[in-house]
């Protein structure tokens, strides 16, 4: 008989930032690097000394290291790059995976249920991660429907963040990916490939109040679609700069924790010129202060001066 699970407290972990949600889409199976002959054009006409060039890497279920039972499958396959697919087979309406991380942090998705196999980023290092999936039954009532623990060693602290995952959701069709490889076009760093990105999303994505007010738990970002409306919550321009920012090859942070006492979401991005830029809002041209395009789109002078002065206004939770 299965163990029944209590989740209430873990459900209030669970993504619903007024601007986040906790859903992760589905991937294929193959490693892509694509350049459209429409954007090589542009990129050859306007280049910097960069190699804007598309590069996607996608995530893939290899079938060497599964774990399983009749209701859930966990592919560790590649786990050294910093991820693992999971996918739920069995019947229930309603399910949510579990990620402990090795310093105890939990992290909480509300998974697909297609039967197909889903990322989600291990971002926390390397050691052992427990990965359970859960059942709901009624409320906030859960069963175990499977749990495993897996030992990681990360090949890297990047490559996590060059992948899409559950809340960076992009491939090398995005429109989104396409705008990142014209905005890159004439940049020589990464840290200009940055600095363009940025400045377009919060010059083009203005703040949806609407749907701030509205907005559900289980919601995820679409990137093309905020790319194509121009509106969004803070959950949407991070995963949206960080899709331009991964396709270009430049590992990016999307981060969740708290600004002053809301739940947010912003980004950090590392750059080998300055290696990770984590502390949160605007470029001055020399040097990157805060990293928060949500509030760098309408934020006054006076308010970004307040919250650079303020070290303890942005108090990080989850890294994806």
């Amino acid at each position: 008989m299965r163990r029944l699970n209590y989740l209430l407290s873990l459900i209030v972990l669970s993504l619903s930032i007024s601007s986040c949600g906790d859903q992760a889409p589905a991937y294929s199976d193959t490693a892509v690097v694509t350049e459209n002959s429409s954007s090589a054009a542009v990129a050859k006409e306007s280049a910097g000394k960069r190699d804007n060039t598309i590069s996607v890497l996608v995530p893939e279920a290899s079938g060497v290291q599964v774990y399983s039972n009749a209701d859930a499958s966990i592919d560790a396959s590649n786990a050294a790059d910093g991820y693992v697919m999971v996918k739920y087979t069995g019947s229930a309406a309603k399910v949510r995976m579990l990620i402990e991380t090795p310093a105890g942090n939990t992290y909480n998705y509300l998974m697909a249920l297609d039967g197909q196999y889903d990322v989600y980023p291990l971002s926390e290092g390397s050691g052992t991660y427990k990965i359970g999936v859960y059942e709901n039954l009624h409320d906030d009532q859960y069963a175990t429907a499977f749990t495993q623990s897996v030992n990681v060693t990360l090949k890297d602290e990047y490559s996590m963040f060059l992948y899409p995952n559950a809340y960076v959701d992009f491939n090398a069709n995005s429109n989104a990916v396409k705008k990142g490889q014209e905005l890159a076009a004439g940049a020589n760093t990464d840290i200009e490939v940055v600095q363009n990105v940025y400045h377009y999303i919060t010059k083009n994505v203005t703040y949806d109040y609407d749907k701030a007010k509205t907005v559900k738990s289980g919601y995820i970002p679409k990137v093309d679609e905020t790319l194509a409306t121009g509106k969004g919550i803070c959950f949407d321009y991070a995963s949206l700069m960080g899709a331009m920012l991964r396709s270009q090859g430049i590992p990016t942070r999307l981060e969740i924790g708290y600004a002053g006492t809301e739940y947010h979401a912003w980004i950090s991005v590392y750059t080998k010129e300055t290696g990770w830029i984590d502390k949160i809002i605007q470029f001055d041209g020399k040097t990157w202060t805060l990293m928060d395009p949500t509030l760098g789109s309408y934020a006054s002078n006076s308010t970004v001066k307040k919250y650079r002065e303020d070290d303890t206004y942005y108090q990080l939770k989850y890294k994806y």
